[in-house]
């Protein structure tokens, strides 16, 4: 069975709906779980009578990245797509380049959780918080970047 081309680009254009929907979604849960956690020790700060640290925002808005990654891998598969790129292939590396990029995004949504709590009860670390949080991301930058080249 042929496609006409308008039909391998739309299926090739899922691909790229599913790297940016995956990153975001990833994006979306690891902020909320980092959003969480600074709304609990920003509310321990409150009880004790301390200064809640506005760092923590942060953290917070640190998996917010991953969604831009998904967005570039986007553009590259919609790229694909319109030249004519094989469906199938694009497909799957907005499928499982998205996944990736997303898992990278959640974890460092729950690595900003433990780092606000830290913070918090603290007030040191921030730096070294900081790193865990670029190691975790150096993942989604390298599926995004491996995907540029190889795709």
């Amino acid at each position: 069975m042929t496609l006409d081309p308008q039909t391998v680009i739309s299926l090739g254009n899922m691909g790229s709906a599913a790297a940016l929907c995956f990153s975001a979604m990833g994006s979306a849960i690891g902020i909320g779980f980092a959003g969480m956690a600074a709304v609990g020790a920003w509310k321990r700060c409150f009880a004790q009578n301390k200064a809640a640290p506005f760092m923590l925002a942060v953290f917070v808005g640190a998996p917010i990245t991953q969604t831009f990654y998904g967005m570039i891998v986007m553009m590259k598969l919609m790229d694909l797509a319109k030249a004519g790129g094989a469906f199938p292939a694009l497909l799957m590396w907005g499928l499982l380049g998205g996944l990736a990029i997303g898992a990278s995004a959640v974890m460092q949504g729950r690595i900003a959780a433990g780092a606000s709590d830290a913070l918090a009860d603290t007030g040191q670390g921030f730096t070294n918080y900081l790193m865990a949080l670029g190691i975790v991301e150096s993942v989604a930058i390298f599926v995004m970047v491996f995907i540029l080249v190889f795709a």
